[in-house]
């Protein structure tokens, strides 16, 4: 059960901005390094290396999956009571509607180089999607318009799961059932994002979000609305 939950339980997606930038640099060092001979006999070292000194990361992950109890529920109690699993809550939209939301960041501290000369002020507002850019859309819903979202969602979409008054639904559950892995709505991502009704299409467009809301209208067409293109 513990090694299913770190395996099932995906929470904020946005993280994966970082993963796209590590995954340029990458690509920029082979770009850099030339076309790679297969037929190479051996191979080169040029400049000094050293030992990494990080623990391996999958056997960090493996080493706490084994200290978890086999059986969680005995531990914690049913899912629907973990706060982890709980999302957080939206309304109900009550027709169609485009918005465009710009994410502006505002640092609450000083970025400051080793010399010790600011580089970004404490109170600096940027956008970060200037920077980055969000490599797939966010599909919003409530448990109920779970079948609405899969019917509606790309190969790349994360579809995020939002509660509507007691109804929370079990991500873990639904991403067993659907074999689609279901995301948890986290209050941070909901107030950065703007988000106040599902469901919710989010999608970037230049520098801002464009966030189309669904009513019960859209909802219930047998094809996806305008908006919800495959």
């Amino acid at each position: 059960m513990a090694d299913r939950l770190l395996g099932r339980v995906r929470r904020g997606p946005i993280l994966l901005v970082l993963a796209t930038g590590n995954l340029l640099a990458v690509a920029a060092a082979f770009g850099a390094a030339g076309p790679i001979n297969s037929t190479a006999p051996s191979r080169s070292t040029i400049g000094r290396t050293w030992p990494i000194a990080e623990p391996d990361a999958l056997a960090e992950i493996e080493a706490k999956v084994a200290t978890l109890p086999s059986d969680m529920s005995k531990a914690f109690g049913s899912r629907d009571r973990w706060t982890a699993l709980k999302a957080a809550p939206l309304g109900i939209a009550g027709a169609d509607r485009v918005r465009s939301v710009v994410p502006f960041y505002t640092l609450d501290f000083d970025i400051t180089l080793p010399d010790g000369k600011t580089l970004y002020p404490k109170g600096f507002t940027f956008n970060p999607l200037t920077y980055v850019k969000l490599p797939q859309r966010l599909i919003v819903v409530h448990p109920r318009d779970i079948g609405w979202a899969l019917r509606n969602a790309r190969a790349s979409d994360f579809i995020l799961l939002s509660a509507l008054g007691t109804q929370n639904g079990d991500a873990i559950d639904l991403s067993e059932k659907t074999g689609r892995p279901i995301y948890i709505l986290e209050e941070r991502v909901k107030q950065r994002l703007g988000l106040t009704v599902a469901p919710v299409i989010v999608e970037q467009s230049g520098t801002r979000l464009v966030l189309t809301e669904y009513g019960s209208k859209s909802r219930a067409a047998a094809v996806p609305p305008k908006g919800a293109t495959r």
